[in-house]
């Protein structure tokens, strides 16, 4: 084992110890070691460490390059508290700006049409409970996919009406209120699964019994938009994520229909969200004709009162 190996050991186990899953660097990393005792490098230095950033075999237009730079530069700042050779990278040597999707926004109806579509997508009757139970719960909470995957039995409070989710994409547990409908829908589920599956700590399982796997449920979830014929002719097609979105659309728009302080509930929508503070929700908003109406509502008010 090279020297570097080792360092990256400590620095996964320090990154780690810190709160950081770190699952996407550590492949990068082990990359970027292998590249190195490949070469003959002990020391990173500009030259090596652009060698393999700017690696021609990945795609210029896409976010390979700063990805690598963004890893590689992290790596680099610790090794130089234990090697005073090693050379760090400027931050930004490379940039990428991505360009942003417009979220779909789905309504009840779509909704309805995607969670038809996905039953039929299956003959098997329990699969069929899972995927539209997932969608259901994704429709009326707004949480991240990996989250639903993740969810505990014991991590759903049945009689306060409570999800608890603590495996986040920030390590940053959370309560989720839901309403009764929503913890009698996932009853029933349970219920379903404890007759003909093995008992397991996880909520969602497989046909298998085991944890349901995100890649399937993505492309049954897109097969069913597309079956549905929901978002045809957009330059993107409507994602899984956009639950997220419309979930959050949902719930500001509804608090502007009902009169309410929409700032100061705004923190509210984070916390409930999962986001680390109120400006991560704001990329959550979309400028619909409603919401602008509403935008444009408040401003003549605001005249209204500062006019002598």
């Amino acid at each position: 084992m090279s020297h570097l190996e080792e360092a990256l050991g400590d620095y996964l186990r320090l990154r780690r110890s810190m709160g950081f899953k770190f699952k996407d660097a550590e492949c990068k990393l082990t990359r970027f070691v292998a590249y190195m005792d490949d070469i003959g490098a002990e020391t990173v230095t500009m030259e090596t460490a652009l060698g393999f950033v700017l690696d021609p075999a990945l795609d210029p237009k896409s976010s390979a390059c700063f990805r690598r730079l963004t890893t590689v530069r992290g790596f680099s700042r610790y090794l130089a508290g234990v090697d005073a050779r090693t050379e760090i990278l400027p931050a930004g040597l490379v940039s990428y700006r991505p360009p942003r999707l417009v979220p779909y926004l789905y309504s009840d109806e779509d909704i309805a049409a995607i969670v038809h579509y996905a039953r039929a997508s299956t003959s098997f009757p329990f699969r069929r409970e899972t995927l539209t139970t997932m969608i259901g719960l994704l429709a009326v909470t707004g949480m991240r996919v990996g989250e639903a995957i993740h969810l505990n039995r014991s991590e759903v409070d049945w009689d306060q009406a409570v999800i608890l989710v603590r495996d986040t994409k920030f390590r940053k547990g959370r309560d989720v209120p839901v309403s009764p409908s929503t913890i009698e829908a996932l009853a029933a589920y349970v219920r379903r699964r404890d007759r003909t599956r093995p008992v397991t700590t996880r909520l969602f399982v497989s046909l298998a019994g085991t944890e349901v796997a995100y890649n399937y449920f993505r492309e049954t979830f897109r097969n069913a938009v597309t079956a549905a014929r929901i978002g045809v002719g957009l330059p993107s097609p409507p994602r899984v994520h956009d639950l997220r979105h419309s979930f959050a659309m949902r719930t500001l728009l509804g608090w502007y229909r009902a009169g309410l302080d929409v700032e100061a509930l705004l923190p509210r929508l984070s916390t409930y969200l999962g986001h680390r503070a109120p400006r991560f929700t704001y990329t959550y908003f979309t400028a619909t004709p409603e919401l602008l109406g509403h935008a444009v509502a408040r401003r003549e008010a605001a005249e209204e009162e500062e006019a002598p």
